[in-house]
């Protein structure tokens, strides 16, 4: 394991974490098990840290140009960070195949919506650009609905973030573009800058636990900081069907990745 190896895993899942809204933690927790041999849980673990330093980096970002919507994030950061935390403490009675299945068909269902949208909320007519400044985006129009649907959507965000080390984002962005109606660049920054405070209230539990190395996070965390900068302040001049892309292409490689680790157990 090498460290240059961990900066340009952590580079590449920052960068990807902070276009998609993902947080990096999707793409983190399997290299380190698959390609890097870390435990799944000290995989997991590890991968929650840098999801923090996604959150922490971009936000800064987001913030600055009004993109995030604080008060949607806030809102639903409550259900959320009870998931996460709840989920860390009771992992051991939990049955895990439900909760993935669960996870693997809304994946799949969503991915295929966010795709036949093509980027854009139903109400959305013109797209975002940036302003002539430079530093705020025009945003669309929009007023977030369902807001007990996203509630009860990010209570098993944050669940999974703690089960599986993902950060909610792949569940958050989805629901706030479907169901709630938030443009899709203002789910991605809302999901990035709600990312920290859900993976913080599980990887303090990792932390104790020891699943947490230190070793390993470390260089991971200066890739995932130069990658998540670069991602929140490219995101504003990346066409809002690319991004639906990425985040479709993200939701996809879960969805069947999941569903072939369900299978295996059966086989």
């Amino acid at each position: 394991m090498t460290t240059l190896a961990l900066v340009v895993l952590g580079l590449f899942a920052g960068l990807v974490g902070a276009l998609s809204g993902t947080g990096g933690g999707i793409i983190l927790a399997p290299m380190l098990a698959l390609y890097f041999g870390l435990p799944i849980q000290q995989a997991i673990g590890t991968s929650l840290v840098a999801v923090i330093t996604t959150s922490a980096a971009s936000s800064s970002v987001h913030l600055q140009r009004h993109t995030a919507d604080i008060r949607l994030g806030m809102t639903l950061e409550l259900a959320t960070a009870l998931g996460a935390a709840a989920t860390a403490y009771l992992v051991g009675y939990i049955n895990r195949t439900a909760l993935e299945v669960l996870f693997a068909t809304f994946l799949l269902y969503g991915a295929i919506t966010i795709l036949r949208k093509g980027g854009k909320t139903e109400d959305e007519q013109d797209e975002t650009i940036p302003a002539p400044s430079g530093g705020d985006v025009v945003l669309p129009a929009y007023e977030p609905k369902r807001y007990r649907l996203g509630m009860g959507a990010s209570l098993v965000a944050g669940g999974l973030s703690g089960l599986l080390g993902i950060g909610g984002g792949p569940i958050k962005v989805p629901v706030m573009y479907l169901f709630m109606g938030v443009p899709l660049i203002v789910a991605t920054a809302t999901s990035n800058l709600m990312m920290g405070v859900t993976a913080s209230a599980s990887a303090f539990v990792y932390y104790r636990r020891g699943d947490i190395l230190p070793a390993v996070a470390a260089p991971l965390v200066v890739g995932v900081f130069l990658g998540s900068l670069t991602g929140a302040r490219l995101a504003p001049r990346v066409h809002h069907k690319w991004v639906a892309l990425l985040l479709v292409t993200i939701m996809f490689y879960l969805s069947v990745h999941m569903l072939v680790h369900i299978a295996g157990k059966f086989l």
